[in-house]
Protein backbone atom coordinates (compact mmCIF):
# COMPACT_ATOMS: atom_id res chain seq x y z
CA UNK A 1 0.00 0.00 0.00
CA UNK A 2 2.84 2.76 0.79
CA UNK A 3 4.65 1.60 -2.47
CA UNK A 4 1.22 2.08 -4.41
CA UNK A 5 0.25 5.33 -2.71
CA UNK A 6 3.77 7.03 -3.53
CA UNK A 7 3.56 5.76 -7.09
CA UNK A 8 0.08 7.15 -7.89
CA UNK A 9 0.23 10.33 -10.17
CA UNK A 10 -3.35 11.66 -9.69
CA UNK A 11 -2.92 12.25 -5.73
CA UNK A 12 -1.42 15.88 -5.13
CA UNK A 13 -3.86 16.93 -2.07
CA UNK A 14 -2.98 13.65 -0.74
CA UNK A 15 0.45 14.30 -0.56
CA UNK A 16 0.79 17.57 0.38
CA UNK A 17 -1.10 16.33 3.77
CA UNK A 18 0.76 12.98 4.50
CA UNK A 19 3.89 13.74 6.40
CA UNK A 20 4.53 9.58 6.40
CA UNK A 21 3.09 6.02 5.38
CA UNK A 22 4.48 4.06 8.42
CA UNK A 23 4.61 -0.31 7.37
CA UNK A 24 2.85 -1.63 11.09
CA UNK A 25 2.58 -5.07 10.14
CA UNK A 26 2.05 -7.94 7.17
CA UNK A 27 -1.86 -6.38 7.10
CA UNK A 28 -1.44 -2.97 8.15
CA UNK A 29 -0.65 0.72 7.60
CA UNK A 30 -0.51 3.80 9.48
CA UNK A 31 -0.75 7.16 7.38
CA UNK A 32 0.86 10.37 9.64
CA UNK A 33 -0.35 13.63 8.28
CA UNK A 34 1.24 17.16 8.46
CA UNK A 35 -2.49 18.47 10.15
CA UNK A 36 -6.25 16.88 10.70
CA UNK A 37 -7.36 16.71 6.75
CA UNK A 38 -11.28 15.19 7.66
CA UNK A 39 -11.65 14.42 3.79
CA UNK A 40 -8.09 11.81 3.48
CA UNK A 41 -10.79 9.15 2.86
CA UNK A 42 -13.06 10.48 0.47
CA UNK A 43 -9.56 11.62 -1.47
CA UNK A 44 -7.92 8.10 -0.94
CA UNK A 45 -10.57 5.82 -0.77
CA UNK A 46 -12.54 6.69 -3.39
CA UNK A 47 -12.09 7.22 -7.34
CA UNK A 48 -11.29 10.91 -6.51
CA UNK A 49 -7.90 10.26 -7.01
CA UNK A 50 -7.33 6.43 -7.01
CA UNK A 51 -4.70 6.60 -5.18
CA UNK A 52 -5.95 3.53 -3.08
CA UNK A 53 -5.37 0.90 -6.09
CA UNK A 54 -3.26 -1.45 -4.42
CA UNK A 55 -0.32 -2.79 -7.04
CA UNK A 56 2.27 -5.75 -6.38
CA UNK A 57 5.46 -4.07 -5.66
CA UNK A 58 7.70 -6.77 -6.57
CA UNK A 59 5.85 -7.32 -9.74
CA UNK A 60 6.10 -3.64 -10.75
CA UNK A 61 9.78 -3.37 -9.98
CA UNK A 62 10.64 -6.02 -12.07
CA UNK A 63 8.50 -5.24 -15.44
CA UNK A 64 8.58 -1.51 -14.88
CA UNK A 65 6.23 0.68 -15.22
CA UNK A 66 5.59 -0.16 -19.19
CA UNK A 67 6.07 -3.92 -18.60
CA UNK A 68 3.19 -3.38 -16.04
CA UNK A 69 0.76 -1.56 -18.92
CA UNK A 70 1.25 -4.40 -20.77
CA UNK A 71 0.34 -6.98 -18.45
CA UNK A 72 -1.00 -5.30 -15.44
CA UNK A 73 -2.07 -7.29 -12.03
CA UNK A 74 -4.58 -6.19 -9.33
CA UNK A 75 -6.69 -7.48 -6.32
CA UNK A 76 -9.84 -7.71 -8.12
CA UNK A 77 -12.05 -10.49 -9.38
CA UNK A 78 -10.82 -10.18 -13.13
CA UNK A 79 -7.42 -11.40 -14.25
CA UNK A 80 -5.98 -9.53 -17.14
CA UNK A 81 -6.14 -11.07 -20.38
CA UNK A 82 -5.66 -8.11 -23.40
CA UNK A 83 -5.43 -4.62 -24.17
CA UNK A 84 -5.77 -3.25 -27.57
CA UNK A 85 -6.20 0.17 -27.02
CA UNK A 86 -8.55 2.37 -28.01
CA UNK A 87 -10.55 -1.00 -29.11
CA UNK A 88 -11.30 -3.26 -26.26
CA UNK A 89 -10.28 -5.00 -23.10
CA UNK A 90 -10.33 -8.67 -22.43
CA UNK A 91 -10.44 -9.90 -18.77
CA UNK A 92 -11.13 -13.83 -17.39
CA UNK A 93 -12.70 -14.48 -13.99
CA UNK A 94 -10.13 -15.22 -11.49
CA UNK A 95 -11.54 -18.46 -9.85
CA UNK A 96 -9.92 -17.43 -6.15
CA UNK A 97 -10.99 -13.82 -5.76
CA UNK A 98 -12.34 -13.41 -1.39
CA UNK A 99 -15.85 -12.45 -1.87
CA UNK A 100 -16.90 -14.41 -4.56
CA UNK A 101 -16.67 -16.40 -7.59
CA UNK A 102 -17.28 -13.94 -10.65
CA UNK A 103 -20.64 -15.63 -12.63
CA UNK A 104 -19.37 -14.29 -15.73
CA UNK A 105 -15.92 -16.19 -16.76
CA UNK A 106 -15.04 -14.18 -19.92
CA UNK A 107 -15.40 -10.10 -19.86
CA UNK A 108 -15.05 -7.84 -22.94
CA UNK A 109 -14.78 -3.96 -22.46
CA UNK A 110 -15.28 -2.69 -26.14
CA UNK A 111 -14.61 1.40 -27.07
CA UNK A 112 -17.16 2.16 -29.91
CA UNK A 113 -17.30 6.06 -29.80
CA UNK A 114 -20.80 6.57 -31.77
CA UNK A 115 -24.13 5.41 -29.04
CA UNK A 116 -25.65 4.53 -33.11
CA UNK A 117 -23.14 1.65 -33.63
CA UNK A 118 -23.08 0.78 -29.88
CA UNK A 119 -27.08 0.50 -30.33
CA UNK A 120 -26.76 -1.48 -33.52
CA UNK A 121 -24.19 -3.92 -31.95
CA UNK A 122 -26.28 -4.28 -29.05
CA UNK A 123 -29.45 -5.60 -31.42
CA UNK A 124 -27.09 -7.81 -33.30
CA UNK A 125 -26.11 -9.68 -30.01
CA UNK A 126 -22.70 -8.51 -30.61
CA UNK A 127 -22.14 -7.11 -27.49
CA UNK A 128 -24.58 -7.60 -24.21
CA UNK A 129 -24.89 -4.16 -22.53
CA UNK A 130 -24.13 -0.76 -24.29
CA UNK A 131 -23.62 2.44 -22.46
CA UNK A 132 -24.52 5.97 -22.56
CA UNK A 133 -27.30 6.17 -25.13
CA UNK A 134 -28.62 9.60 -26.40
CA UNK A 135 -32.55 9.35 -26.07
CA UNK A 136 -33.30 8.80 -30.20
CA UNK A 137 -31.52 5.46 -30.03
CA UNK A 138 -32.11 4.87 -26.31
CA UNK A 139 -35.91 5.05 -27.85
CA UNK A 140 -35.21 2.77 -30.54
CA UNK A 141 -33.96 0.27 -27.84
CA UNK A 142 -37.33 0.52 -25.93
CA UNK A 143 -38.92 0.01 -28.99
CA UNK A 144 -37.43 -3.51 -29.56
CA UNK A 145 -39.47 -6.73 -27.44
CA UNK A 146 -36.25 -8.30 -27.00
CA UNK A 147 -33.86 -6.00 -25.23
CA UNK A 148 -34.66 -3.26 -22.51
CA UNK A 149 -33.35 -0.03 -21.16
CA UNK A 150 -31.55 0.36 -17.38
CA UNK A 151 -30.80 3.88 -16.00
CA UNK A 152 -27.86 4.79 -14.03
CA UNK A 153 -25.56 8.25 -13.40
CA UNK A 154 -26.56 11.03 -11.34
CA UNK A 155 -22.71 11.14 -10.02
CA UNK A 156 -21.81 14.08 -13.14
CA UNK A 157 -23.31 17.73 -13.07
CA UNK A 158 -23.77 19.37 -16.47
CA UNK A 159 -23.59 23.15 -15.94
CA UNK A 160 -22.90 26.28 -17.86
CA UNK A 161 -19.29 27.36 -17.58
CA UNK A 162 -19.32 31.31 -17.54
CA UNK A 163 -15.14 31.25 -18.39
CA UNK A 164 -14.82 35.13 -18.85
CA UNK A 165 -17.14 36.15 -15.62
CA UNK A 166 -13.73 37.01 -13.54
CA UNK A 167 -13.18 39.61 -16.49
CA UNK A 168 -14.61 42.97 -15.33
CA UNK A 169 -14.46 43.84 -18.99
CA UNK A 170 -17.08 41.07 -19.84
CA UNK A 171 -21.16 41.01 -20.25
CA UNK A 172 -20.71 37.66 -17.88
CA UNK A 173 -18.86 39.74 -15.43
CA UNK A 174 -22.11 40.97 -14.37
CA UNK A 175 -24.56 38.37 -12.02
CA UNK A 176 -27.47 39.63 -13.42
CA UNK A 177 -26.10 38.21 -16.98
CA UNK A 178 -25.18 34.92 -15.85
CA UNK A 179 -28.90 35.08 -14.06
CA UNK A 180 -30.19 35.77 -17.68
CA UNK A 181 -28.41 32.96 -18.72
CA UNK A 182 -30.02 30.67 -16.07
CA UNK A 183 -33.32 31.64 -16.27
CA UNK A 184 -33.02 31.25 -20.16
CA UNK A 185 -32.35 27.04 -19.91
CA UNK A 186 -35.48 25.41 -20.69
CA UNK A 187 -33.43 22.36 -18.41
CA UNK A 188 -37.47 20.40 -18.82
CA UNK A 189 -37.24 20.19 -22.44
CA UNK A 190 -33.66 19.75 -22.59
CA UNK A 191 -34.29 16.73 -20.01
CA UNK A 192 -37.11 14.89 -21.87
CA UNK A 193 -34.93 15.44 -25.49
CA UNK A 194 -31.28 14.10 -24.10
CA UNK A 195 -32.06 11.95 -21.46
CA UNK A 196 -35.90 10.71 -21.88
CA UNK A 197 -36.42 12.95 -18.61
CA UNK A 198 -34.29 10.79 -16.32
CA UNK A 199 -31.80 13.17 -15.54
CA UNK A 200 -32.97 15.02 -12.20
CA UNK A 201 -32.61 19.11 -12.41
CA UNK A 202 -30.79 20.53 -9.79
CA UNK A 203 -29.48 24.40 -9.24
CA UNK A 204 -26.10 23.32 -7.17
CA UNK A 205 -23.22 21.81 -8.51
CA UNK A 206 -23.02 18.97 -5.99
CA UNK A 207 -25.01 15.61 -6.18
CA UNK A 208 -27.64 15.00 -3.95
CA UNK A 209 -26.44 11.77 -3.18
CA UNK A 210 -23.20 13.21 -2.14
CA UNK A 211 -21.86 14.01 1.70
CA UNK A 212 -22.22 17.58 2.62
CA UNK A 213 -24.55 18.37 -0.75
CA UNK A 214 -26.97 21.18 -0.11
CA UNK A 215 -30.40 20.03 -2.63
CA UNK A 216 -31.00 23.32 -4.18
CA UNK A 217 -33.23 24.20 -7.03
CA UNK A 218 -32.74 25.30 -10.61
CA UNK A 219 -33.76 28.79 -11.72
CA UNK A 220 -36.95 28.44 -13.10
CA UNK A 221 -37.31 28.71 -17.20
CA UNK A 222 -38.45 32.61 -17.73
CA UNK A 223 -37.32 33.90 -21.27
CA UNK A 224 -38.80 37.03 -20.20
CA UNK A 225 -36.90 37.19 -17.06
CA UNK A 226 -34.16 36.69 -18.72
CA UNK A 227 -34.61 39.47 -21.23
CA UNK A 228 -35.52 41.80 -18.48
CA UNK A 229 -32.32 41.15 -16.68
CA UNK A 230 -30.42 41.63 -19.45
CA UNK A 231 -31.89 45.25 -20.15
CA UNK A 232 -31.20 46.10 -16.87
CA UNK A 233 -27.55 45.06 -17.28
CA UNK A 234 -27.29 47.37 -20.09
CA UNK A 235 -27.90 45.14 -23.13
CA UNK A 236 -31.36 45.75 -24.17
CA UNK A 237 -30.76 43.61 -27.61
CA UNK A 238 -28.50 40.96 -25.98
CA UNK A 239 -24.98 40.81 -26.86
CA UNK A 240 -22.80 38.53 -28.71
CA UNK A 241 -21.17 36.02 -25.89
CA UNK A 242 -18.12 34.37 -28.24
CA UNK A 243 -17.63 30.94 -28.39
CA UNK A 244 -20.23 28.22 -26.27
CA UNK A 245 -18.30 24.85 -26.43
CA UNK A 246 -19.70 21.71 -25.59
CA UNK A 247 -18.54 19.07 -23.80
CA UNK A 248 -17.68 16.24 -26.17
CA UNK A 249 -19.94 14.34 -26.99
CA UNK A 250 -22.68 16.17 -26.17
CA UNK A 251 -22.72 18.52 -28.76
CA UNK A 252 -26.89 18.37 -29.56
CA UNK A 253 -27.02 19.38 -25.88
CA UNK A 254 -24.62 22.18 -26.67
CA UNK A 255 -26.76 23.00 -29.89
CA UNK A 256 -30.06 23.48 -27.63
CA UNK A 257 -28.76 25.81 -24.84
CA UNK A 258 -26.95 28.02 -27.32
CA UNK A 259 -30.35 28.06 -29.37
CA UNK A 260 -32.59 28.85 -25.58
CA UNK A 261 -29.59 31.61 -25.29
CA UNK A 262 -29.78 32.63 -28.70
CA UNK A 263 -33.82 33.17 -27.99
CA UNK A 264 -33.13 35.72 -25.30
CA UNK A 265 -30.60 37.88 -27.10
CA UNK A 266 -27.28 36.06 -25.66
CA UNK A 267 -25.12 35.07 -29.63
CA UNK A 268 -22.56 32.53 -29.21
CA UNK A 269 -21.18 30.24 -31.77
CA UNK A 270 -21.01 26.74 -31.31
CA UNK A 271 -17.52 25.19 -32.01
CA UNK A 272 -17.17 21.35 -31.17
CA UNK A 273 -13.73 19.59 -30.73
CA UNK A 274 -12.22 16.19 -30.19
CA UNK A 275 -12.75 15.12 -26.50
CA UNK A 276 -9.36 14.76 -26.36
CA UNK A 277 -7.96 17.87 -27.61
CA UNK A 278 -11.05 19.95 -25.51
CA UNK A 279 -9.84 18.19 -22.24
CA UNK A 280 -6.57 19.47 -23.19
CA UNK A 281 -7.44 22.99 -23.32
CA UNK A 282 -9.88 23.14 -20.79
CA UNK A 283 -7.06 21.57 -17.98
CA UNK A 284 -4.75 24.51 -19.78
CA UNK A 285 -7.30 26.99 -19.16
CA UNK A 286 -7.19 27.88 -22.62
CA UNK A 287 -10.63 28.58 -23.34
CA UNK A 288 -13.06 31.45 -23.76
CA UNK A 289 -16.53 32.18 -23.58
CA UNK A 290 -18.46 29.63 -22.42
CA UNK A 291 -18.97 26.15 -22.24
CA UNK A 292 -21.61 23.11 -21.45
CA UNK A 293 -18.81 21.29 -19.21
CA UNK A 294 -19.83 17.75 -17.33
CA UNK A 295 -18.01 17.00 -14.22
CA UNK A 296 -17.63 14.00 -12.65
CA UNK A 297 -15.17 13.55 -9.75
CA UNK A 298 -15.97 11.17 -6.78
CA UNK A 299 -16.16 11.82 -3.08
CA UNK A 300 -18.03 14.44 -1.50
CA UNK A 301 -19.23 17.82 -1.65
CA UNK A 302 -15.35 19.11 -0.61
CA UNK A 303 -14.08 16.69 -3.44
CA UNK A 304 -16.03 18.26 -5.80
CA UNK A 305 -15.87 22.06 -4.98
CA UNK A 306 -12.12 21.73 -4.66
CA UNK A 307 -11.85 21.51 -8.57
CA UNK A 308 -13.65 24.42 -9.49
CA UNK A 309 -13.58 27.10 -6.35
CA UNK A 310 -10.14 27.12 -4.72
CA UNK A 311 -8.00 29.62 -6.52
CA UNK A 312 -5.71 26.38 -7.19
CA UNK A 313 -8.36 24.32 -8.68
CA UNK A 314 -8.13 22.13 -11.85
CA UNK A 315 -10.61 23.67 -13.55
CA UNK A 316 -11.13 27.41 -11.29
CA UNK A 317 -11.10 30.38 -13.44
CA UNK A 318 -10.68 32.46 -10.34
CA UNK A 319 -11.94 32.20 -6.34
CA UNK A 320 -14.12 34.05 -4.26
CA UNK A 321 -11.75 35.30 -1.22
CA UNK A 322 -14.63 34.51 1.19
CA UNK A 323 -15.19 31.36 -0.44
CA UNK A 324 -11.64 30.21 -0.64
CA UNK A 325 -11.29 31.22 2.81
CA UNK A 326 -14.32 29.37 3.79
CA UNK A 327 -12.70 26.26 1.86
CA UNK A 328 -10.10 26.10 4.16
CA UNK A 329 -11.68 26.30 7.15
CA UNK A 330 -14.13 23.22 6.73
CA UNK A 331 -10.68 21.39 5.02
CA UNK A 332 -9.69 21.66 9.19
CA UNK A 333 -12.68 21.19 10.62
CA UNK A 334 -13.34 18.32 12.64
CA UNK A 335 -16.44 18.30 13.89
CA UNK A 336 -19.39 16.92 11.50
CA UNK A 337 -21.70 19.10 12.11
CA UNK A 338 -19.65 22.49 11.67
CA UNK A 339 -17.85 20.92 8.14
CA UNK A 340 -21.53 20.64 6.87
CA UNK A 341 -22.25 24.22 7.70
CA UNK A 342 -19.83 25.81 6.07
CA UNK A 343 -19.90 23.51 3.12
CA UNK A 344 -23.57 24.38 2.95
CA UNK A 345 -23.00 27.93 3.04
CA UNK A 346 -19.98 27.43 0.23
CA UNK A 347 -22.77 25.97 -1.77
CA UNK A 348 -25.48 28.87 -0.80
CA UNK A 349 -22.88 31.72 -2.31
CA UNK A 350 -21.86 29.62 -5.58
CA UNK A 351 -26.14 29.24 -6.25
CA UNK A 352 -26.52 32.97 -5.11
CA UNK A 353 -24.03 34.40 -6.95
CA UNK A 354 -24.76 32.95 -10.19
CA UNK A 355 -20.79 31.47 -10.36
CA UNK A 356 -22.23 28.30 -12.63
CA UNK A 357 -25.89 27.60 -14.30
CA UNK A 358 -26.36 24.20 -13.19
CA UNK A 359 -28.48 22.26 -15.53
CA UNK A 360 -29.06 18.35 -13.94
CA UNK A 361 -27.37 15.58 -12.15
CA UNK A 362 -26.76 13.25 -15.67
CA UNK A 363 -28.89 10.13 -15.70
CA UNK A 364 -28.40 8.07 -18.59
CA UNK A 365 -30.02 5.00 -20.38
CA UNK A 366 -27.86 2.01 -21.40
CA UNK A 367 -29.35 -0.96 -23.61
CA UNK A 368 -29.55 -4.30 -21.69
CA UNK A 369 -29.41 -7.53 -24.44
CA UNK A 370 -31.33 -10.36 -23.83
CA UNK A 371 -28.77 -12.64 -22.48
CA UNK A 372 -28.06 -10.18 -19.36
CA UNK A 373 -29.95 -11.37 -16.07
CA UNK A 374 -28.17 -9.13 -14.10
CA UNK A 375 -26.25 -6.08 -15.48
CA UNK A 376 -24.97 -4.64 -11.97
CA UNK A 377 -25.81 -1.16 -12.74
CA UNK A 378 -26.05 0.66 -9.18
CA UNK A 379 -25.33 -1.67 -7.21
CA UNK A 380 -22.52 0.69 -5.82
CA UNK A 381 -24.56 3.52 -5.59
CA UNK A 382 -23.43 6.35 -7.43
CA UNK A 383 -20.67 4.69 -8.91
CA UNK A 384 -22.78 4.20 -12.65
CA UNK A 385 -21.45 1.62 -14.67
CA UNK A 386 -21.70 -2.50 -13.82
CA UNK A 387 -19.84 -3.10 -10.69
CA UNK A 388 -19.04 -5.52 -8.47
CA UNK A 389 -18.46 -7.26 -12.32
CA UNK A 390 -18.25 -10.90 -10.13
CA UNK A 391 -22.17 -9.81 -9.72
CA UNK A 392 -22.70 -9.35 -13.58
CA UNK A 393 -25.14 -12.35 -14.40
CA UNK A 394 -26.27 -14.40 -17.59
CA UNK A 395 -29.56 -15.84 -18.09
CA UNK A 396 -29.33 -19.71 -17.61
CA UNK A 397 -29.70 -21.26 -20.84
Amino acid sequence: MKFSFYRAKSARVLKEKVREVEIVGPYRVRFHLHEPFPDFMAFYGTLATGASWVVPKKYVEQVGNEGFKKQPVGLGPYKFVSNTPGIELVMEAFEGYWRKTPHVKRLVFKSVPEATTRAAMLKKGEVDVAYLLDAPTALEIKRDPDLRLAFSGAIGIHFVEFFDQWDPKSPWHDRRVRLAANYAIDRRSLNEAETLGASRLTGGMVPRKFEFALALEPYPYDPAKAKQLLAEAGYPNGFDAGVLYPYPPYFSMGETVANDFAAVGIKTKLVTMERAAFQSAWLAKKLNGVCVCVLAPYGNAATRLAELVTSDGTFARGADPDVEALYKQQARELDKKKREALLHQIQHILHDRVRFAPIWEYIWPSGIGPRVAEPALLMIDPYPWSAPLEDVRLKKN
